[in-house]
Order: structure tokens, then sequence, then C-alpha cells
């Protein structure tokens, strides 16, 4: 009919187009057609139909999402482990600065006087012990030490060791001190003492200390401190020696020292 446009012949197996049908592309013998895909769709033999693959927004979105979510949980992972690490750098610095240390005071130490609650007293020099057995049979005991560390000293118990010293030597156990009839502070960097005094019979260190007196031997003094706030405990070994023919005063020196609270440095 004259005025209408020619149709192009259709290739053979390409069905018209149905209605409510959703159109597919794909190739034949190397041109391109186009017809309707439906559920139910069949292909003549003679057609090899490639389908163009179709991008799925909504499951890329998903991974998207996902990749991100994993990011965003080990940047704060990672950082809340660096700020447990720097909340235990600035809790280690602060018990560092509350740290006591007590050793033996230097030989150009200050005099002191040390009064025992009885009015029993003496004067100690620098890197100076104490030992007196007085005619009632009490035994008095000081030291002149120093606190080597920045922070105040508060010593709470004694002990008398009789073994020597020896590098295999054992920590005691905090328990077995004797507890200070007085609170002994000592300031950071200071010089300060430590006395005690066995005035029974039944102490059971008295039998031990009178032996050591009178054959003039080696007599070992563990320390129990602290810190002011009560934490941080630590035990110093100290060694008082005889001095000459001096009968009362004694050399003193430090030892060694153990962590009760914490690792010990060795």
């Amino acid at each position: 009919m004259a005025g209408k446009r020619p149709r192009h012949p259709r290739p053979e197996g390409v069905s018209d187009r149905p209605r409510g049908q959703t159109p597919w592309f794909g190739t034949w013998a190397g041109h391109a057609v186009s017809g309707v895909a439906s559920k139910t769709r069949s292909i003549s033999p003679g057609l090899s139909p490639r389908l163009t693959p179709m991008t799925d927004w909504g499951t890329v979105s998903a991974l998207a999402t996902a990749g991100g979510t994993l990011v965003l949980a080990a940047a704060s992972f990672a950082s809340i482990r660096s700020a447990d690490r720097a909340a235990l750098s600035a809790e280690r610095a602060l018990q560092a600065s509350l740290r006591p240390l007590l050793i033996a005071s230097r030989l150009e130490a200050p005099e002191q006087k040390v009064m025992w609650l009885d009015g029993h007293w003496t004067r100690l020099g620098g890197s100076t012990g104490y030992v007196h057995q007085a005619e009632d049979g009490e035994i008095y005991l000081a030291m002149s030490i120093r606190n080597a560390g920045p922070g105040l000293g508060v010593i709470h118990g004694w002990r008398i060791e009789e073994v020597q010293l020896n590098a295999g030597a054992v920590r005691p156990a905090a328990d077995s001190f004797h507890r200070q009839g007085r609170d002994l502070y000592i300031a950071p960097g200071d010089t300060g003492f430590w006395h005690a005094a066995v005035r029974t019979d039944e102490h059971p260190d008295r039998e031990t200390l009178a032996r050591l007196i009178k054959n003039r031997d080696r007599i070992t003094v563990d320390l129990l401190f602290g810190d002011c706030e009560g934490g941080q405990r630590t035990i110093s070994r100290f060694s008082l020696q005889p001095r000459g023919q001096d009968q009362a005063h004694w050399f003193c020196q430090s030892a060694r020292h153990w962590n009760v609270d914490r690792p010990d440095p060795r």
C-alpha cells in the first residue's frame, strides 16, 4: 500500500512481542535483534541469543555498607586500644611519682636524735645503726635510712632475719612482720630513721637478737613500707655489722629490695 513504510523482515523463530512481557536483546547471525522474554519463552534451534548482564545496585549498596561498617569497627578497635595504652601509661607514671625506696643513709648525712616511748634515746650518724641491750633485758634497735624514691615513705613493720645475705634470698611473707608502735614517715629525698624495741621475754626475736648481740654477729633487719596511700608495698633488707669496739653503734647498709604489690625488678 502506497504511503506505508515497509516492515523489515523478522528473523525466523522470533515472534511478535506479546502484551505484558519483558523485552530482551540478543544477536542472531551477527545482527542485533530484539524480542520478548517471557517466563516460558522458547527459542528456535537456529538462534543463539546472548543476554546483556544487568547491574544489581541493591547488592552493590549492601556490600559497600558492610565494607564501610567493617572499616569503622577496625578504626574504633584501634582507637580504644590506643586509649587504653595511654591510660595505662598515665597510671604507671602516677604510681612511679608516689613510689618510695628506703636505703641506708650516706656517711655525710646529718646526725639525728632518736627517742623511744620509754624515754631511752641515742644519736645516729650517717650510715649508722644502733643495737643496745639494757640491764633490764630490753633490746633497742635503730637505723639511719634515706628515701631515694620520689614518694613519701611509710614504714609498716619490721622483722629479724637470721640467715646470711646471699643472691638466692627469698622474699619474706608480708604477714611475718611486726607492726610498728608508731607511724614512721620519711620524706622523698630526705634522711630519716627506723627504730624498734624488744621488751618482753615472749617476743619471737628476743632469743635470736640476744645471741647475735652477745657474739657480735651480723644482724639482718627487713622493713616493710609503702607509699602514703598504703599501696606499692616494698620490703627492703638491711644489714647491721659491728663497728670496732663501739658496743652500741653499728654500720648500716641496704642489701636487697622486693616488691610486694607488683612484679619484682629482677
